[in-house]
């Protein structure tokens, strides 16, 4: 089975879990609809990236048959153009989809608890600490996730001595288990009057 073979398979299968969604006999029973549901969130992401393949694939089909027809010199070379961006396109678009379609970890959508502790560098290492919570709840905010904070010593001044909080939502650990160890930084600090650059830490 090819690859477009096996993405046709999962769009059907995805069809077949919407139209069993909307089904009285499922709708109540709410463990079905639960396990359903999820099964549609799994599967949606992997039908969007199937459907953007599929409109690249059409598009260097297109250009290609203008390409090979030469009967329009300004349009030919407009297909020529796009042609190097599109063939990017679908290469990306490969490499995405063979990510997505691993075997799935059992543990990614287990919830996780952050810990952020300023390190070496004074005030500016909390204040990187501070620039680190802001990112990585930003970054929960996005995907939906629920935040639920456990401790915090702060400066006041935007700075952060440790933090512990924890995120829940779809597929937390799946996109954090690789987040650990020492991050740096080099930049003038906000604190910093005379513009010397520093080095700060914070694990």
């Amino acid at each position: 089975m090819n690859l477009i073979e096996k993405l046709e398979k999962i769009k059907e299968r995805y069809e077949r879990v919407n139209q069993q969604l909307s089904d009285p006999a499922v709708i109540s029973n709410r463990k079905k609809m639960i396990t359903l549901g999820k099964e549609r969130s799994e599967l949606e992401e992997i039908v969007q990236v199937f459907q953007n393949y599929k409109n690249v694939l059409d598009n260097l089909k297109g250009n290609k048959e203008i390409i090979n027809a030469n009967e329009d010199a300004e349009l030919v070379e407009m297909a020529e153009m796009e042609l190097e961006d599109l063939n990017t396109q679908k290469e990306n678009l490969e490499e995405e989809i063979k990510i997505i379609l691993l075997p799935k970890d059992p543990n990614d959508d287990k919830s996780v608890i952050i810990e952020i502790r300023a390190g070496t560098g004074g005030e500016e290492a909390k204040l990187f600490a501070g620039d680190l919570f802001r990112m990585y709840t930003r970054f929960a905010e996005n995907k939906g996730w629920k935040i639920e904070m456990i401790d915090i010593n702060d400066t006041g001044l935007g700075g952060i001595k440790e933090v512990v909080f924890s995120l829940d939502g779809p597929n937390v650990y799946g996109d954090l288990k690789f987040e650990s160890g020492v991050h740096r930084v080099q930049r003038v600090p906000e604190t910093e009057g005379s513009g010397r650059v520093h080095t700060s830490a914070a694990s």
